[in-house]
């Protein structure tokens, strides 16, 4: 199998992955509490075997490099829990330029920042635009599961929600297919909490994630299975398999 990640190539092997004009993804997530019965590195392990399976789909047919994930993250709301590491906006830009910048001097022009925890999105959004104009790079930027939610298929498999929560079915049901060795069997009967949560208002201001949810859970972990994870892993990926392949978004 052709190899993919970034840090178990030579530095020669990834100048000529440079000059076959490689894909770059670069996986972000975070380190935070997941509830009484899941590591905090939920969103760092999930969004590296996603971009680790999507990479293994798309070399098949064009050049791509899977980056070392960024494991820190914007997780203010999840630090009154414990267990987590948060990072300023400042520091946040900071490191992704940098990150970027470094990819860039390494010969490579297309990135794919892939995210793969909620609080960072609005942050990725706004500073992808600072990135592109900095860097004078195409920064693209993706949702580990947004073409999952977009095609409907996660409705079909998930009976308590329509997509991915916090440390609910969807991500309890990845962790069992991947990582079970990070999921605690014995706690899963207190991992539950609202589904839906008061994000809607006209007026906002920001509040701990303990406000919401005192379990630390968004949605229903007691419904997860590692059959179901698997079919969640495989449908993300894939759909973001078949994007890059066919050259989205740089064509």
């Amino acid at each position: 199998m052709t190899e993919v990640h970034w840090n178990r190539m030579t530095a020669a092997e990834l100048g000529t992955a440079a000059k076959e004009d490689a894909i770059v993804l670069l996986p972000v997530a975070s380190t935070e509490q997941h509830g009484p019965h899941l590591a905090t590195g939920v969103d760092t392990f999930l969004a590296s075997e996603a971009c680790t399976r999507t990479a293994q789909l798309v070399v098949k047919k064009r050049p791509i490099v899977v980056a070392p994930t960024l494991w820190a993250g914007l997780a203010e709301h999840h630090m009154a829990f414990g267990g987590t590491f948060t990072l300023s906006i400042t520091t946040y830009h900071a490191l992704l330029r940098d990150l970027c910048k470094s990819i860039g001097r390494a010969g490579f022009n297309k990135i794919l920042i892939v995210n793969g925890h909620g609080g960072n999105i609005a942050a990725l959004a706004a500073l992808t635009t600072d990135l592109t104009l900095e860097l004078d790079m195409p920064i693209a930027t993706t949702e580990i599961y947004t073409l999952a939610h977009e095609s409907g298929e996660y409705k079909k498999i998930l009976e308590d929600q329509p997509g991915v929560h916090h440390a609910c079915e969807a991500e309890t049901s990845m962790m069992m297919a991947a990582f079970g060795d990070c999921v605690r069997s014995d706690k899963i009967s207190k991992a539950f909490g609202p589904s839906t949560l008061a994000t809607n208002a006209a007026l906002k201001t920001w509040k701990s994630f303990k406000e919401m949810t005192p379990s630390g859970v968004r949605g229903d972990a007691r419904k997860a299975s590692a059959e179901k994870g698997e079919k969640l892993l495989e449908i993300a990926t894939t759909l973001l398999a078949e994007k890059l392949i066919a050259g989205e978004p740089w064509v």
